[in-house]
């Protein structure tokens, strides 16, 4: 079964519409926040929240990675971009260099591309031996099964964009003075390999796809669309782990979530 295929990218929401519902999400999002950290609510520290983008190059994921963390105290979030693995990060385990970035017990991560290179453009491009990213599936699902063990919520998004909306977003950075540096050639060279790059996604997604950390393939060509959904999904995710923890969701007194 192909899932990219089944992807409905003519969702889209209105304006006012999208709206709303972004700001009834960011404030419902900033109240779990404060739940996980102990701050409102029955005041136990909550598991830790790990958020895991990954996507087509111009896809939307700083879009929506900026509207996630916008309502969060930035000291109480932490977001992580990932890119080519250095010199010394090829020395260890492909794995090791995620290690520091993720979220304790109260703690927020978000996570600009992540483990899922290995699987992707490690791949694609021949980073990786056939034998390095066959192995990499188990193990990136082992190592997720470990996380959430562990008492981790994790939430992991694939921010889908059709091949037009691609190219289309591809022309409006080069020729914007002031985004143009967002484009590279890698990008346009990546965008030639989009059937192989569909290939290596179709097969991450059937092969990591499980119940303790399921994917979600966002439809991206409406960012407005994509946004909100993001912001909801994360929203239900929490309360889903909270509720089945035992804490109390009802709405904090009026004053409790007060700014120093």
């Amino acid at each position: 079964m192909k899932r990219l295929a089944e992807v409905d990218l003519s969702a889209k929401l209105p304006k006012k519409v999208a709206g709303e519902r972004l700001d009834t999400a960011l404030h419902r999002l900033l109240r779990l926040r404060l739940m996980l950290g102990g701050q409102i609510g029955d005041k136990r520290i909550g598991p830790p929240l790990c958020v895991v983008f990954e996507g087509w190059d111009a896809s939307g994921k700083g879009g929506a990675i900026k509207r996630l963390v916008r309502p969060l105290d930035p000291r109480h979030v932490r977001v992580a971009q990932f890119a080519a693995p250095t010199y010394d990060e090829k020395r260890h385990h492909f794995l090791w260099r995620f290690w520091p970035v993720l979220p304790g017990w109260g703690g927020m991560a978000v996570l600009d591309r992540s483990w899922y290179g290995r699987v992707l453009v490690e791949r694609v491009e021949g980073f990786a031996t056939e034998e390095q990213w066959s192995r990499a599936y188990g193990e990136i699902v082992e190592f997720e099964r470990t996380l959430v063990a562990e008492g981790m919520i994790m939430v992991k998004f694939w921010m889908h964009v059709s091949e037009e909306e691609q190219l289309r977003r591809f022309q409006d950075r080069a020729d914007d003075p002031l985004r143009a540096w967002k484009l590279t050639d890698e990008d346009w060279r990546n965008r030639d390999k989009r059937a192989d790059y569909e290939v290596a996604v179709e097969e991450m997604l059937e092969r990591t796809d499980h119940p303790d950390a399921p994917w979600h393939v966002v439809p991206g060509d409406d960012k407005r669309y994509a946004r909100v959904t993001v912001v909801e999904t994360v929203c239900a995710a929490i309360e889903a782990e909270l509720t089945e923890r035992g804490h109390d969701l009802s709405d904090p007194a009026p004053g409790a979530a007060d700014d120093d």
